[in-house]
């Protein structure tokens, strides 16, 4: 490829990525803080069996960090408090048909409950781990750092 014709690519280029319906996702990072160590819960991947973090499209009547919550019942089957501050963004294969990248804004989640039975209880593993663990668990590199990020945030405040 010609210079020039790179030098045009890049110039309209965007680090953010545009879904087919124009939405981004939303995440939850679920964590709980016991005797001033932090924990936090991760899950399984549907299709890849990968350790992640509970994602999923943002409901049309739902802010992104309710839609979170919701994704962090039916997929970790915890509740908590929710902030609406993001951690942080990663960027991830959408999956399914819509084949192509997604970016999930990530929303730390104070888990208050863990339930026995949940939505999708049957379709993924959970799995409580410590940041060191977490860190080294996680499918993305990024994930691991968000992590790190919300350690940092909430111990040292």
């Amino acid at each position: 490829m010609p210079l020039n014709d790179m030098r045009e690519i890049l110039k309209h280029w965007s680090p953010r990525v545009e879904t087919a319906s124009s939405l981004r996702q939303s995440g939850a990072m679920p964590y709980a803080i016991i005797e001033g160590r932090m924990a936090f819960l991760l899950i399984t991947s549907r299709r890849s069996g990968k350790w992640i973090f509970p994602k999923g499209a943002i409901e049309p009547d739902m802010t992104p960090w309710e839609s979170a919550a919701v994704e962090a019942q039916e997929e970790a089957g915890v509740t908590g408090e929710i902030s609406s501050e993001i951690i942080g963004t990663y960027r991830t294969g959408a999956g399914g048909d819509n084949a192509g990248l997604v970016d999930v804004d990530l929303y730390p989640l104070r888990v208050t409950q863990q339930f026995d039975d949940y939505k999708e209880k049957g379709q993924r593993m959970r799995h409580w781990a410590t940041l060191s663990e977490a860190r080294r668990l996680l499918a993305d590199q990024t994930l691991g750092r968000l992590a790190l990020a919300l350690h940092n945030r909430m111990i040292s405040s």
